[in-house]
């Protein structure tokens, strides 16, 4: 296989944390699009191409014909309708919606359509409409052609962020996937918990072909490793009064927690993030050397706080962009200095993270496009809906 055949058109780009990816795994982007402009200015302010290959713009709205013959289409499309987070909407959400946008496109490629698909979004896809939703893209992928595999995969497994997310690759075979009897032994367990594994087997339907998993890695490094080491005097800490009005927000059992820390001997570290309890707003501490899940930090909400404290004293602020870039395996990133914070934690928490993407390419697209390739023996295996416990 020759490294210039890997080649890759990225839907819903965003900032291109899925770029840095692949580029990891010897892939090469060659076309990208997306919607937001911020996010495309982040975007050509890291990559810095020569040739502008960055379509702007709605994916309802684009011409198949503008976009080049690759090996590879990716899709980070919006969750703001499979959210837990949000109304529920679906697919039929005006932002997830936007997932038939990128089907229509790959359909009206026709021939060239590329062997490999890569979706990414929340875990919430998989129950979204009682699990309708994510049954009706998996079957529009097999009516384009593509059998179709999923899994998911925590990022905590790279770096110190909780940020569990579901994938689904899709593959051009020849001819038909018959599913065959199986139970879900096999399915159950590395990166395809007990609710994938019974959706994959309860769903017969959709043409399946499921490839095992490595083991995934142990993540080296923790929250304090990410940190940036900043003055006591410099002007991201919160004052005094903010901060004390922080830890007021806390219930008792956080506040407990927050009070442990600041009576320890030594510095430690943990995160906040604010939330609606009973129509009242509580901060909820997290001390376990992993930050919660990035997040879009909407009307200022969602933006996660930094809680350092020890030997009687204690300190707050917001996680900064840098921060967040290494939260998301991004660590060389390149931002631009004028960039206000909001809109680099918006690009951010609005992505992929990059140490994953890296491992899925290395793990599976690879191996999965050399077989196509050489036209090896299927090596995929097909399991049915028979449930054996």
């Amino acid at each position: 296989m020759k490294t210039e055949t890997k080649t890759v058109a990225e839907f819903f780009a965003g900032i291109g944390l899925m770029r840095m990816g692949l580029d990891g795994a010897g892939w090469s982007t060659v076309w990208a699009n997306d919607i937001d402009p911020d996010k495309v200015a982040m975007y050509r302010h890291h990559f810095d191409d020569p040739d502008d290959h960055f379509a702007l713009g709605d994916v309802h709205l684009l011409d198949s014909s503008s976009i080049p013959t690759v090996a590879l289409a990716t899709a980070s499309f919006p969750c703001t309708d499979l959210s837990l987070a949000g109304a529920r909407r679906g697919l039929a959400g005006s932002g997830s919606g936007a997932f038939w946008g990128f089907i229509d496109a790959i359909k009206g490629m026709g021939t060239r359509k590329p062997p490999l698909v890569l979706l990414e979004n929340v875990t919430g896809f998989l129950s979204s409409r009682e699990g309708n939703d994510f049954r009706d893209a998996c079957i529009a992928l097999n009516e384009l052609g593509y059998s179709v595999d999923a899994f998911i995969i925590d990022a905590a497994n790279f770096v110190p962020q909780s940020r569990q997310r579901l994938f689904v690759v899709g593959s051009q075979r020849t001819g038909s996937l018959k599913v065959q009897e199986s139970g879900n032994s096999f399915l159950e367990g590395n990166g395809r918990p007990t609710a994938l594994a019974d959706f994959i087997l309860w769903h017969p339907e959709v043409n399946w072909s499921i490839r095992e998993l490595p083991t995934l890695p142990k993540r080296r490094r923790s929250l304090a490793d990410i940190l940036e080491v900043l003055s006591p005097n410099s002007s991201l800490w919160w004052s005094t009064e903010r901060s004390t009005y922080l830890l007021n927000q806390m219930s008792p059992k956080h506040r407990e927690l927050a009070d442990s820390m600041i009576r320890g001997k030594t510095e430690t570290h943990g995160t906040v993030f604010r939330r609606v309890r009973k129509g009242h707003s509580m901060a909820e501490l997290r001390r376990d050397g992993i930050a919660g899940c990035l997040r879009t930090p909407r009307g200022g909400s969602g933006r996660q706080i930094l809680f350092t404290a020890g030997c009687g004293k204690f300190g707050v602020r917001l996680l900064s962009a840098r921060e967040c870039a290494r939260l998301m395996g991004a660590d060389d990133f390149k931002m631009d200095e004028h960039l206000p914070l909001n809109k680099a934690l918006f690009g951010f928490g609005d992505a992929v993270c990059v140490s994953v993407v890296e491992w899925i390419a290395h793990h599976y697209l690879n191996p999965l496009l050399a077989e196509l390739m050489s036209s090896e023996p299927e090596k995929s295996i097909k399991y049915g809906a028979t449930k054996k416990r």
